[in-house]
């Protein structure tokens, strides 16, 4: 074999080899947006001071969640980053999807509601667009109208990564 045949060999099997080595991964920049926002939440459902500590005695009952259409995020992916966040909190609650058979709670459970909203019109850059949101996040205790905590979180998503 000639060094040119080799070299052509190497780049080849080089080639092959990044491809081999790491995986397209089409939505992941829309599942590491969403992720953030879970993140962002769980960090401030943790820091709730209505939750009792330690929050790994506490069970955590999530409301589906609601979202904007307008946003083009479906309900269910928004949630599963909403469970995936608040499940990786290090000694953090048991979160469970709520269902009204579970409404007769112990005092140990909090229900979980989140709303994710429009927060004004697209913001068009010149490479890309912005969409900016309001996600209004409530504790309270299964059966109880009232809420024991309420906070927000403000931010803009990119709309080319969803």
């Amino acid at each position: 074999m000639n060094t040119s045949s080799r070299l052509t060999l190497l780049a080849l099997l080089a080639l092959l080899t990044g491809c081999a080595g790491a995986p397209e991964r089409p939505d992941s920049g829309i599942r590491q947006a969403l992720f953030n926002l879970g993140e962002r939440a769980a960090t401030r459902v943790m820091a709730a001071p209505e939750l009792p500590r330690p929050p790994s005695d506490q069970v955590l009952l999530l409301s589906p969640s609601e979202v904007d259409a307008s946003l083009g995020i479906e309900d269910e992916r928004f949630q599963e980053s909403l469970v995936r966040a608040l499940l990786a909190v290090s000694d953090g609650p048991q979160v469970l999807d709520w269902g009204d058979g579970l409404s007769e709670g112990g005092d140990n459970q909090w229900q979980l509601e989140s709303h994710l909203e429009a927060d004004g019109p697209r913001l068009t850059l010149s490479d890309r667009e912005l969409l900016p949101y309001r996600l209004k996040l409530t504790l309270r205790r299964p059966g109880e109208e009232a809420a024991r905590w309420q906070a927000s979180l403000q931010g803009a998503l990119d709309a080319t990564a969803l």
